[in-house]
């Protein structure tokens, strides 16, 4: 395993936490080395797309943050590139595997909701400084930056309710920057409508104090309501070293469980583990074995899709309609 970092700080982190690896100051000195099958990028999102096709022209797989690149263009063009150099590019929707949301696809999968009318999920956060130091970034209103939360959150919250319903046939947005010293969006709230008729609302924010629900899943037959806010304890525990192993990591305490309700009948329903390793392990199947990936980039297209049409139509103050998925591709 190789590090790229030319930061003395990080440098220091990773040479403790794992010895084995190799610090390397540049990506083209990682590049130069013999023994790797996949490198994972996961810095500004302005880098992305430059770093995955360099990746992938020297042969090896790429794992991309998300978002996997500012534009559907763009995205387009690593699909491209991947196929020309027989490689593979994965967008990291890791969200797919938080505990909640697997919650409500195991509920939905088995029936306990019914046809779903109405989903809601929300990704609200208190954050009153606009950025951190060495993350200005995040707030870089600029085009190709991809900055602002539409951008950091909204690719996870699109992308679990497209999981849920599919591809949504409009799409309505507000997208707003609040905090005084803000630059870059910091609340954003999108309505997408599906063919079937359901319904969708995102919100995602760095503004709220006191979070509602993440997830209000309305089916015919019951309605899902889950904690406001997510477990943090991994978070806390990747943070301070610790390693993902054991029977409790992503166990989810019983305040951050979620109520079946149908009426007067309401069922308390434990939180499923987190289970963000299988990200990786359906990485290792893909490069081993050739599996499909855990994510699809085209998965990750259809999500930018959406997060452009938002912004066109919080510009426009419209609801926009989306191309079906061949007349998009």
């Amino acid at each position: 395993m190789a590090v790229v970092t030319s930061d003395p700080g990080r440098r220091s982190l990773v040479q403790e936490r794992h010895p084995d690896a190799r610090v390397v100051g540049s990506v083209e000195e990682l590049l130069a080395r013999a023994d790797l099958d996949v490198v994972v990028v996961t810095t500004p999102n302005a880098t992305h797309v430059p770093l995955a096709l360099q990746v992938l022209r020297s042969g090896r797989h790429v794992v991309v943050d998300k978002p996997v690149a500012p534009t559907t263009a763009e995205a387009r063009a690593l699909a491209t590139a991947a196929a020309e150099h027989g490689r593979v590019c994965i967008p990291f929707h890791n969200r797919r595997w938080d505990g909640d949301f697997l919650t409500v696809r195991d509920l939905v999968t088995r029936g306990r909701v019914g046809p779903l009318l109405r989903v809601e999920i929300r990704w609200e956060r208190w954050r009153p400084q606009a950025s951190s130091p060495g993350r200005e970034w995040k707030d870089d209103p600029s085009p190709g930056a991809a900055g602002g939360v539409h951008y950091d959150l909204g690719p996870h919250v699109v992308d679990q309710a497209m999981l849920l319903l599919g591809r949504p046939s409009t799409v309505y947005a507000e997208l707003a920057t609040r905090r005084p010293q803000a630059r870059a969006v910091d609340d954003a709230f999108l309505a997408l409508t599906f063919p079937d008729g359901a319904v969708a609302h995102l919100t995602t924010s760095l503004t709220v104090g006191g979070p509602l629900p993440r997830f209000h899943v309305v089916g015919r037959d019951a309605t899902y309501v889950g904690a406001s806010t997510m477990d943090p304890r991994w978070g806390v525990a990747l943070a301070e070293g610790r390693i993902p192993a054991g029977p409790s990591w992503g166990r989810v305490e019983e305040s951050g469980w979620g109520t079946l309700q149908a009426g007067e009948r309401s069922e308390v329903v434990a939180t499923l583990p987190d289970d963000h390793g299988a990200f990786y392990r359906g990485v290792a199947e893909t490069v081993l074995t050739g599996a499909p990936p855990p994510v699809a980039l085209d998965e990750a297209v259809s999500g930018l899709q959406v997060l452009e049409a938002a912004r066109r139509s919080a510009d426009e103050g419209r609801v926009v309609r989306l191309p079906g998925r061949k007349d998009a591709d």
